[in-house]
């Protein structure tokens, strides 16, 4: 289910101090695996010190091409990213799965005005996204606002002004800084002065067919709600989290006792007992059951299962909608059974 290919990295450039960005050339053979849509994340594993590390990036690259392209920014401590950045090296392989994900733009037959907020390294699944509005329909327009430290740390400046001089009747860039003052943008963080200055006043002429907003929780949460409150419909808003989300309502109180689980995953079934306490992915890896799985921190979707019988209760979830949950559909990496039988099905989602 893990469906891990081997791919080249052929090229890898700097896009700050701390953040390049890696280019996987695309096999003729593995071509129709990797395609993607505009927004979506590819899942890479790697061996450093003995520890398997699995990481999400989002696709920054245009679609329709024959390679990949990532953003990864350098994370304090971090162990992947840091090994990106210092270590890794044109040539080299690296395990990836193929594209996934729901935060994406698909092109429809009627042109469409796309507002898009990012901040930092949340900008890279918006490129993907800001090449596929400008391409698709000559009438499309996407403003762009995009908050970051200073204009070093600014990933994707130079693709960022490449697109700007190519469309400049059709793309529109506000630049922030917090830390610095630049001519030509503003000062300070996306807040909610900001939103509806961009879509009450700059463009309140226009109309927003749909808003992408990628970037910490706390801003993305701010400019949800600032938009909703101007009007715009909840539906066509679409958020990506790029950190584990952290909670301030008190934690799930998890049931004592045992559930008996069964999997089905690639046609296989598989059936185990585990501890209601004990994550839903945990208890299924340690029975070397190979389950998709990628962030483990419900933010990636890489770890959906569908429950066909019994319950859990999930301690985060950034990612289902409310139907989707009403259809069954669970992150196990977040799920803790709360009945003695759980039945869930990988294959059917």
């Amino acid at each position: 289910m893990s469906r891990f290919h081997e791919l080249r990295v052929s090229g890898i450039a700097k896009l700050t101090p701390n953040a390049v960005a890696i280019t996987f050339q695309i096999p003729e053979d593995l071509r129709d695996q990797f395609e993607f849509v505009a927004g979506q994340y590819i899942t890479i594993r790697h061996t450093l010190d003995g520890e398997e590390l699995r990481r999400a990036y989002s696709i920054s690259s245009a679609t329709g091409a024959n390679s990949i392209t990532i953003g990864v920014k350098k994370v304090p401590g971090g162990q992947f990213s840091v090994y990106a950045n210092d270590v890794l090296r044109e040539g080299d392989i690296l395990e990836i799965m193929p594209p996934e994900g729901r935060f994406v733009f698909e092109p429809g037959q009627k042109a469409v005005n796309v507002v898009a907020f990012a901040a930092g390294s949340g900008i890279t699944p918006i490129m993907s996204i800001a090449q596929e509005v400008l391409n698709a329909n000559q009438e499309n327009k996407l403003v762009l606002v995009y908050g970051n430290q200073n204009k070093e740390e600014t990933m994707f400046l130079d693709e960022i002004r490449e697109l700007s001089e190519k469309y400049t009747d059709r793309f529109f860039v506000y630049y922030l800084f917090s830390r610095a003052r630049e001519e030509n943008s503003l000062f300070g963080r996306i807040d909610t002065s900001t939103v509806n200055f961009i879509t009450r006043n700059k463009f309140k002429e226009m109309d927003f067919h749909a808003a992408y907003i990628c970037g910490p929780e706390q801003m993305i949460d701010l400019v949800h709600e600032t938009l909703i409150a101007g009007g715009m419909d909840r539906e066509r808003i679409h958020t990506e989290l790029f950190t584990t989300p952290i909670s301030d309502s008190a934690p799930i109180e998890h049931q004592n006792g045992l559930t008996e689980v069964t999997v089905t995953l690639d046609d296989e079934v598989f059936t185990f007992q585990m501890n209601k306490e004990a994550i839903l992915l945990d208890a299924i890896l340690d029975e070397d059951i190979d389950a998709p799985y990628s962030c483990q921190g419900g933010v990636c979707s890489t770890c959906i299962a569908k429950v066909t019988e019994g319950q859990v209760v999930m301690d985060q979830n950034q990612i289902l909608t409310d139907s989707e949950m009403e259809e069954g559909l669970i992150l196990t990496c977040q799920s803790h059974p709360t009945t003695g039988t759980l039945k869930i099905d990988y294959d059917d989602v």
